[in-house]
């Protein structure tokens, strides 16, 4: 059952959105090999603006996504092609619906 997310928005430096958008794509196999990771989303929600919405059973699982090999990534790439820092909050799961 999924108790905790986050909710991370991320905004590309201007000429630097397709490299953002590749960024998150290929994060995907990374997240794939997380057992407590379960629904990630890489989204897009304007031009320049991103985010990427992840869910978990319980707050070990988001600690251990958030000290993962995709946030040290993100962390290392973001002043090469991010704005601003990345806007990381954590949030409480009230309901859901996961396919079986």
């Amino acid at each position: 059952m999924v108790k905790t997310a986050l909710l991370v928005t991320l905004e590309a430096k201007p000429g630097k959105e397709k490299e953002v958008e590749q960024f998150l794509a290929g994060a995907l196999p990374i997240v794939q090999s997380e057992p407590a990771t379960i629904a990630w989303f890489a989204i897009k929600m304007g031009p320049s603006k991103f985010g990427i919405f992840d869910a978990f059973p319980d707050e070990k699982g988001r600690q251990t996504h958030l000290s993962g090999k995709v946030a040290a990534a993100l962390m290392a790439k973001a002043p090469e092609l991010l704005a601003k820092p990345p806007s990381i909050e954590k949030i409480d799961v009230l309901a859901a619906k996961l396919p079986d």
